[in-house]
């Protein structure tokens, strides 16, 4: 099994798009929850991913109930990474089959995502600080876990 990141209804193509070029280079799946803000095959999108969207491993998940049941049949651990986070990414013990979940960049993720999620995480910032770029907090909670995994050479 591998370390999968999901991107929870992305609104910003560009950032998903960049997420994908991550992924594809660390060896991560991307698994997104559609419905997503924009539309697939968004220049903006393909701009930010370069040629390395050829090379990611997406699959696309029509609604959040579709998702969740592809999660419970492969046995997978939810990591939900949210501003209202108990606990620092860097304080969880990472295993090779964690979804690491990622919630809208307009919205975050409603109530009941967050409470089927088996760990809530945050990153830490400063006080006045709201929140990080989506793609920057993929790349963090991924280098953290594949770090913990010995994934990171």
């Amino acid at each position: 099994m591998s370390l999968h990141i999901a991107l929870y209804q992305p609104d910003i193509p560009g950032n998903t798009g960049a997420i994908l070029r991550l992924a594809a280079c660390l060896g991560i799946t991307v698994d997104l929850i559609e419905p997503a803000g924009f539309d697939l095959s968004d220049r903006s999108l393909k701009r930010a991913g370069m040629d390395y969207i050829a090379k990611a491993v997406l699959t696309r998940h029509p609604s959040w109930e579709a998702f969740c049941e592809w999660r419970e049949a492969e046995n997978r651990r939810l990591i939900l990474f949210t501003t209202k986070g108990a606990a620092s990414y860097c304080n969880v013990a990472y295993k090779q089959n964690d979804v690491l979940l990622f919630g809208r960049e307009s919205a975050g993720v409603p109530e009941h995502v967050h409470e089927q999620a088996d760990q809530r995480v945050t990153i830490p910032m400063q006080g006045e600080a709201r929140s990080l770029n989506l793609a920057m907090s993929a790349a963090m909670g991924a280098g953290e876990a594949l770090r913990q995994l010995g994934a990171m050479g």
